[in-house]
């Protein structure tokens, strides 16, 4: 079956459909190198679409693609597709997880919020406004509420790589923390703070942090604090990744400074 929202040969070989899904998507190089092996013995796929929202700024949608493989084992890839692009361009991403799609379709309003928490409307900021800065810096010092943490065991040395692979700062964790890493056998996701512009917006700029908290094989614990911005040049997403909440809220504080 193909994507009910492409207009391709219905015929369209899974081959094919693979090879247009990995093409389009913006992180397609994000995604873990055993599925894409995996996906090379696809024998036959289905689409369907997950859930959308559409209003006047913003159209998001994530779609579910199924493949069954040739030794029999199903593999499913969850596909955002947003119009956050420039020009309101359509962007698509790939994840392996859903948890991954729905974290990623959290950076979008306003779906993206959590359900008794609008932060735009509550903290009710504007980084155009330099009188503001103050209260985006008090913000951002608040602590993370407590929460009970529920580990999920789910790939998570791999995950743990691709975190530490996306970030682009220079002062990211290093060998030694990667070294650790690779005994995660369980992880966390937690959204710790979330500021988003509208898309159109060109001089605001978007704010998310995420706390990655990896349970080790030796019963230790260690969190990569992970930021999503887009107080970058031409507005493009940017990820940086810290060892600790203060060093990744000083980098969202001085991120907000720089035009």
């Amino acid at each position: 079956m193909n994507d009910p929202r492409d207009s391709h040969d219905p015929y369209e070989t899974t081959e094919t459909h693979v090879e247009r899904l990995l093409g389009r998507a913006l992180n397609s190089f994000d995604l873990p190198d055993t599925t894409v092996e995996r996906l090379e013995t696809a024998l036959a796929h289905s689409s369907a679409l997950y859930s959308s929202h559409h209003s006047a700024s913003l159209h998001r949608s994530m779609y579910r693609h199924t493949y069954l493989l040739a030794d029999g084992t199903a593999l499913t890839l969850w596909e955002l597709v947003h119009n956050t692009g420039r020009g309101r361009a359509e962007h698509h991403e790939l994840y392996a997880e859903e948890d991954e799609v729905r974290l990623a379709a959290s950076r979008l309003l306003p779906t993206g919020l959590d359900p008794g928490w609008d932060v735009e409307r509550s903290d009710g900021f504007d980084l155009d406004d330099e009188g503001d800065l103050e209260s985006l810096n008090a913000l951002l010092a608040r602590p993370i509420p407590a929460q009970p943490r529920m580990y999920v065991s789910d790939n998570s040395a791999d995950h743990a790589r691709r975190v530490l692979r996306r970030a682009e700062n220079a002062d990211r964790p290093g060998e030694g923390t990667a070294r650790r890493l690779r005994l995660a056998f369980a992880h966390h996701i937690t959204q710790a703070f979330g500021r988003q512009c509208p898309a159109e917006s060109r001089r605001g700029a978007g704010f998310t942090l995420y706390e990655h908290a990896f349970l080790l094989l030796d019963g230790s614990e260690l969190s990569l604090w992970e930021v999503e911005h887009t107080a970058t040049p031409d507005g493009r997403h940017m990820c940086e990744v810290y060892e600790n909440e203060r060093a990744a809220r000083d980098a969202m504080e001085h991120r907000s400074r720089v035009r």
